[in-house]
């Protein structure tokens, strides 16, 4: 498959149509304007409202539930969204990162953000980085076990959309790649750690086998690599209170799985597509 035949899933065609993987929009949505290289826009809050968080359990129900077939961001409550706009600011002043995207364009079409991992830090100060139209869709990966642990953490996950993954009962009906897939629909895009685990001396470990099948389940999807730099001395492990410091993200090219690619060598591609942003 060509690389360039992937982009029309995020462009609008010259007819003005919905992008081809949404389908038709539902009755009564907003018309979008015409021209093959206009980001598609959608007036999401003319769509129904898509289920949230259940007030019961305080788990996450399917947020990416649709009308017709069509997914929409969930929308947040006034305290989520100004708790979401507090760890923007404080991510921003504990990091103080920059970000440099090299041979990639900040794009709001389906993405998958992988990158190493070395800080409990590394999810909220890489999806604070992202610009806002991207953040708007994108979802942290998040370990369940960590974020889920007490009614703060919950409430923390859902105010930076995250996605929360169970590592330890993991069901054979409903791996965490299947989750992943169903909650990011068509519309939303991911931030994973292919390490599963944060390296404690900063270098990084080998590859789970997750971002393959992802990969191989949704092969629309762009994986675009993320070197993360300095996170580690920001919040070390074990410690719970951040030390200001000066970080740097560098953003990659994207990659595919390419046809018939075995897992080893795919991982192996994806972890030197991260390592050579060292020195980009």
């Amino acid at each position: 498959m060509e690389i360039e035949n992937r982009r029309f899933l995020c462009k609008l065609p010259k007819s003005g149509a919905w992008p081809i993987l949404l389908g038709n929009p539902p009755v009564g949505s907003p018309t979008i304007g015409v021209g093959s290289e206009r980001e598609w826009d959608v007036n999401w809050k003319s769509l129904p409202v898509a289920a949230a968080i259940d007030p019961r359990s305080g788990s996450q129900a399917s947020e990416t539930q649709s009308v017709n077939g069509h997914p929409r961001p969930t929308p947040q409550n006034w305290m989520c969204k100004i708790t979401g706009q507090t760890i923007i600011l404080l991510a921003r002043f504990f990091s103080g990162y920059t970000v440099r995207w090299v041979d990639c364009q900040p794009d709001t079409c389906q993405r998958v953000y992988f990158a190493n991992h070395t800080s409990h830090l590394d999810a909220v100060v890489l999806w604070s980085a992202l610009p806002a139209e991207i953040r708007t869709l994108t979802r942290p990966v998040a370990a369940k076990d960590y974020w889920g642990k007490s009614r703060w953490r919950r409430f923390l996950a859902k105010s930076f959309n995250a996605l929360l993954i169970d590592r330890k009962e993991i069901k054979v009906h409903q791996s965490p790649v299947d989750l992943m897939v169903r909650e990011i629909g068509d519309l939303y895009s991911l931030i994973v750690f292919p390490e599963g685990g944060r390296g404690d001396d900063g270098t990084m470990g080998e590859f789970k086998s997750g971002i393959y099948y992802l990969a191989k389940k949704r092969p629309d999807l762009e994986l675009v690599p993320v070197y993360m730099e300095n996170l580690n001395r920001i919040l070390p492990r074990g410690e719970y209170m951040p030390v200001p410091l000066l970080s740097s993200i560098t953003i990659g090219h994207p990659i595919w799985l390419e046809a018939g690619e075995p897992k080893s060598d795919f991982l192996n591609r994806a972890r030197e597509a991260i390592r050579s942003l060292k020195d980009a």
